[in-house]
């Protein structure tokens, strides 16, 4: 093992603190997670499967977005229409764009919406499930089942409060969602009024709001996830049955702006340390406590790789003996395919989303 400074400082990510001692809310299931780096800055039962209504269709939208068709037209079935539970009152052969659904979908949490975007998107309902799951999995999503579009309670129907934050993370990087989550308001040419957004924590009770969803059945109970972005550093909340989830909300973020801030712990490009020179292939963030920040250190430990000779070994940030997060070092800049499959490996054998790629 060779430990070496490359970047001032020796850096490790932190420890995960007990932030239970700090707060407390009434959720069954929360967590807040810092956005960029993926750390866990508090949870309650986070990581335990459980109905979530419609924070469902925070994954109903993403994939919408991401199929390039927001500009196409959609013509309403009668299975859209006669969907259970909130609506936009679409109408049975109704003709309109998949963006204004998406809208319709994420402020107004309308179910027609959904099933009309899953029968378009997908080809069906049942089509259109099956990409969600595909896409849960490839996110990571390992505590999550979906059997629909709208967040309606099923039996194989779940996700944990961790989950949806890593689905909230990834679905902000969209900027076509951020703009849709983020609308206080939207009007569609095809109707004579606008849509309200229902996030009351965006709409007026918590100005760094930038985004989220709302949910309710009566055996899911209230469930809320949000993102909130104070000083450089955004946030994502999720409660799932929480009475009082607009306070939950805020006093999560209150306690993770109040009590962390985001540093760089490394920056893209060639360092040299013992006489030798290495790459670092990527700008790493991460939000730490003021106490936290004076512990950090790295570990590097060097390979013999017999993928590519260039790459020297994996950097760990930590503190003590926690490893939290691994980067690869490279002896020269690798071809930009390589990085993009190294990041892949480190995901299926730790289990951790490359955050800052």
């Amino acid at each position: 093992m060779v430990i070496i400074t490359l970047l001032g400082a020796g850096i490790l990510f932190p420890q995960v603190t007990d932030a239970e001692t700090s707060i407390s809310v009434s959720a069954e299931h929360a967590v807040l997670l810092d956005a960029k780096s993926g750390r866990v800055l508090y949870e309650k039962n986070a990581y335990e499967s459980s109905l979530i209504a419609s924070t469902t269709k925070i994954m109903t939208a993403i994939i919408a977005i991401e199929s390039g068709k927001l500009s196409e037209e959609v013509k309403v079935s009668e299975r859209a229409i006669r969907t259970e539970g909130s609506s936009i009152y679409l109408t049975k052969g109704e003709k309109i764009p998949l963006i204004d659904l998406v809208y319709g979908l994420m402020l107004r949490s309308g179910n027609d919406s959904a099933v009309a975007i899953a029968e378009h998107v997908g080809g069906s309902v049942e089509g259109f499930t099956y990409m969600m799951n595909q896409k849960a999995r490839w996110l990571g999503m390992n505590d999550s089942h979906f059997e629909n579009p709208h967040g309606l309670d099923g039996e194989s129907h779940y996700s944990s409060a961790y989950d949806l934050a890593v689905l909230m993370a990834y679905a902000m990087k969209s900027e076509t969602f951020r703009e849709v989550t983020g609308s206080e308001t939207y009007k569609s040419d095809n109707r004579s009024y606008s849509w309200k957004n229902k996030n009351k924590l965006l709409t007026r009770l918590y100005d760094p709001t930038t985004g989220g969803k709302t949910g309710f059945t009566k055996k899911a109970g209230r469930t809320l996830v949000t993102s909130a972005e104070k000083d450089g550093m955004e946030l994502v909340a999720v409660t799932l049955n929480a009475p009082d989830d607009w306070q939950d909300h805020q006093r999560m973020y209150e306690y993770g702006f109040d009590h962390y801030e985001t540093y760089q712990l490394q920056e893209e490009g060639f360092a040299t340390s013992g006489g030798e020179r290495y790459y670092l292939p990527r700008d790493i963030f991460y939000p730490l406590t003021s106490e936290e920040k004076k512990q950090i250190d790295s570990v590097f430990y060097p390979t013999l790789s017999t993928v590519d000779p260039q790459l020297a070994g994996v950097r760990h940030f930590q503190i003590a003996d926690q490893s939290l997060v691994q980067t690869p070092v490279w002896s020269e800049r690798p071809y930009d395919s390589f990085v993009v499959e190294w990041a892949a490996y480190l995901k299926r054998i730790t289990g951790v989303i490359p955050w800052s790629t």
